[in-house]
């Protein structure tokens, strides 16, 4: 139950990722360089300066459109026509100078106080970009999940029609689905999932198929075992004797009895799914920047672990562990929930 509700979790923030997180830019990719790489909890003062644009383009699914320009300042001095400030970071230790002409007109001192200049707080820190870290940890949960989805959606459509027909016609059939079968399950997985990326091209979608395009072979092999072993079963033979259809009989009373086993090798090929997509972006064949994702994040981070500041790469990773982790428990409980042997 707490890896179920842990799944749920993950997956409710993943749907509401961007009422969630600070940074609601697209793909949290608000960059701020001057302040890269800070430790959790930082806090500092921004000025937003509005773009050209004043039209508003917010997306519940996608993020707003990042029309506005954001400096982190540590000094801000007011005149009368408007203010100067220093930024923050060392290496700008002089003033520069914006005025209220260059906010929409009318704009005063208390107005921009009130919109423009806000205290902005970095609960996790920032990236070597100067971007939310938590943030981009919560868009970059719909990655994760999603490729689980997707990727386990695939392998059952193509591995339980495979399977099935494998198990309930058998002859030459079966030795022809089983050949393939073997073909694909004799070639390292990682490398065809490689193979496939490259050959539909880097991105988001393209993953996701790859990898649903390699996880059927378990479900086929599994799915043809207990159709072959289920249709010698009298409630089948009746089924015949009654002049019922072969199709009808596979659809409406075999596969229904194979539920319980598709589910439990779900939750396993959701967990691989991860785990796989994760490598593929650490590769950098997975999502593309500045779409976030766990395994990219690792990637981009995992040299601070010896640059004294290895919280960048392991949050990603225990959020990679974890999501797994609740996946194989959940898959090992429902293994002993529904075995009726036990």
């Amino acid at each position: 139950m707490s890896s179920a509700l842990f799944i749920i979790g993950i997956s409710l923030i993943a749907i509401f990722a961007y009422p969630l997180s600070s940074d609601k830019t697209q793909f949290a990719n608000q960059m701020h360089l001057s302040i890269h790489s800070q430790l959790p909890g930082f806090s500092c003062k921004v000025l937003i300066i509005p773009g050209l644009k004043s039209y508003d383009n917010r997306s519940f699914f996608f993020g707003d459109r990042n029309i506005s320009e954001e400096i982190p300042i540590k000094e801000i001095r007011w005149h009368n026509k408007g203010l100067t400030f220093k930024r923050h970071g060392n290496a700008t230790n002089y003033f520069e100078e914006k005025l209220f002409s260059q906010f929409p007109p009318g704009t005063t001192r208390k107005e921009v106080e009130a919109k423009y200049l806000k205290e902005k707080y970095f609960i996790l820190g920032t990236d070597k970009y100067g971007r939310d870290l938590l943030s981009r940890l919560i868009i970059g949960s719909r990655i994760s999940i999603s490729i689980g989805f997707v990727a386990v959606t695939i392998s059952l459509l193509i591995g339980i029609f495979l399977g099935s027909i494998a198990g309930f016609f058998g002859g030459r059939i079966d030795q022809l689905i089983m050949w393939i079968i073997n073909v694909v399950w004799s070639i390292p997985t990682l490398l065809m999932v490689i193979a496939i990326t490259l050959a539909l091209g880097r991105g988001f979608w393209q993953v996701f198929v790859a990898v649903g395009l390699t996880m059927w072979v378990e479900v086929a092999r599994l799915v043809r075992g207990l159709v072959k072993s289920t249709k010698e079963e009298l409630f089948v033979q009746a089924g015949i004797a009654l002049g019922f259809s072969k199709l009808r009989l596979l659809i409406h009373h075999i596969l229904p009895i194979l539920i319980a086993p598709l589910i439990v090798i779900s939750t396993a090929n959701f967990a691989s799914a991860i785990l796989m997509e994760s490598g593929l972006s650490f590769l950098g064949i997975g999502a593309q920047p500045p779409m976030p994702s766990w395994g990219g994040m690792v990637k981009d981070h995992f040299r601070y672990l010896l640059l004294g500041k290895p919280y960048l790469a392991i949050l990603p990773g225990f959020a990679i562990m974890s999501l797994v982790l609740a996946f194989m428990m959940l898959g090992n409980s429902l293994r002993d929930a529904l075995d009726v042997r036990s």
